[in-house]
């Protein structure tokens, strides 16, 4: 699913980046500190966290991510806009909190990939 696809199934809103809306996502990872998402964060994961500055641009080109997810209806910097449309990083914003989010993503990527657990 791309994260086009994705971002309009679960409302989100598309702040910067729409050049990148095209990126496929295969996972999704939830932090907040950049040394995690860093060092585990999977290749193509659209990455849900509260931090809003420019630096998690960086980190989302660094792990290959999808797309970044500004949850908690927090708003991002206007040099964080500026630098995902240069570097076309897909960001959206939400009003959810993360956890919410981390569920419906879960849900999303198990019912169209069928990679879930369960019989």
């Amino acid at each position: 699913m791309t994260v086009g696809e994705m971002a309009f199934l679960l409302g989100l809103e598309v702040r910067a980046g729409h050049g990148g809306l095209g990126r496929e996502v295969v996972a999704g990872y939830a932090a907040d500190l950049l040394s995690d998402v860093m060092a585990h964060a999977p290749h193509g994961s659209l990455w849900l966290t509260l931090q809003t500055h420019e630096n998690v641009v960086a980190v989302a080109l660094l792990v290959d991510a999808a797309g970044i997810v500004i949850t908690g209806g927090r708003r991002p910097e206007e040099a964080t806009c500026r630098r995902a449309d240069k570097e076309g990083i897909p960001l959206f914003v939400t009003a959810e909190d993360t956890f919410t989010l981390a569920g419906k993503v879960y849900a999303l990527l198990c019912s169209r990939e069928n990679k879930c657990g369960g019989s």
